[in-house]
C-alpha cells in the first residue's frame, strides 16, 4: 500500500505521536544477513523529519542494514489502552567521528543526577572514537491509540460487524 507524503506528515504531527516520538526508546526491526528477522530495542531521537539511532562501528546490525536498508520501528506505551506508533522506512547509515549529538539527546531524558550524567558522558566518550547514525525517514507510519485508530484487522472486523447491523 503506497502512502502519500502529506499523509505520513498528518499521522506523525497528530499530538500522540508527536508524544511518543518524544520518546527514548524504538524497536528496530530489520533482516538479519543470515536471512531471519531481528527486532531491537535502541535510542532514537526525531528531528521532525527522521528517526536518528546511533550505534557502536563494529555493531553486528550494520552489515546486515548495508545488505537490506529496509526497516521497521515500533514506539509504544506501556499503558491500557496502548499508543502504538508504527513506521517504516530505510535505513541510512552515516559514519562519524567522535560521538554524535543525537547519541547524547536520545539518552538525554534518562533518570540520572547531573554528577551521574557526567560520569556517564566521560564514559561513553572514553569507548567510543565514533559512531555509526542509522537514520531513517519515514515512508509509511500508522498511529493505533485504541479510541480513534485501530490495528487494520480490528478495523476491518468492526467494518463487519457494521455492515452486518445495517443488514
Amino acid at each position: 500500500m503506497t502512502v502519500r507524503p502529506n499523509e505520513i506528515t498528518e499521522v506523525l504531527n497528530r499530538p500522540i505521536s508527536q508524544e511518543l516520538l518524544a520518546r527514548d526508546l524504538t524497536r528496530l526491526a530489520y533482516v538479519a544477513k543470515d536471512g531471519t528477522p531481528r527486532n531491537v530495542p535502541i535510542g532514537f531521537t526525531w528531528n521532525g523529519s527522521e528517526i536518528v539511532m546511533c550505534t557502536a562501528k563494529n555493531a553486528p546490525k550494520l552489515p546486515a542494514l548495508r545488505k537490506n536498508p529496509a526497516v521497521a520501528l515500533t514506539i509504544d506505551t506501556e499503558v491500557h489502552p496502548p499508543k502504538i506508533l508504527l513506521i517504516r522506512g530505510r535505513a541510512e547509515l552515516d559514519v562519524v567521528e567522535g560521538i554524535p549529538d543525537e547519541y547524547l539527546e536520545a539518552s538525554g531524558t534518562y533518570e540520572m543526577t547531573p554528577e551521574q550524567r557526567v560520569e556517564w558522558e566521560a564514559g561513553v566518550r572514553s569507548l567510543y572514537d565514533g559512531m555509526v547514525r542509522i537514520v531513517v525517514t519515514p515512508t509509511w507510519a500508522k498511529l493505533i491509540d485504541f479510541e480513534t485508530t485501530l490495528p487494520s484487522a480490528v478495523e476491518e472486523l468492526v467494518r463487519q460487524r457494521d455492515e452486518r447491523q445495517r443488514a
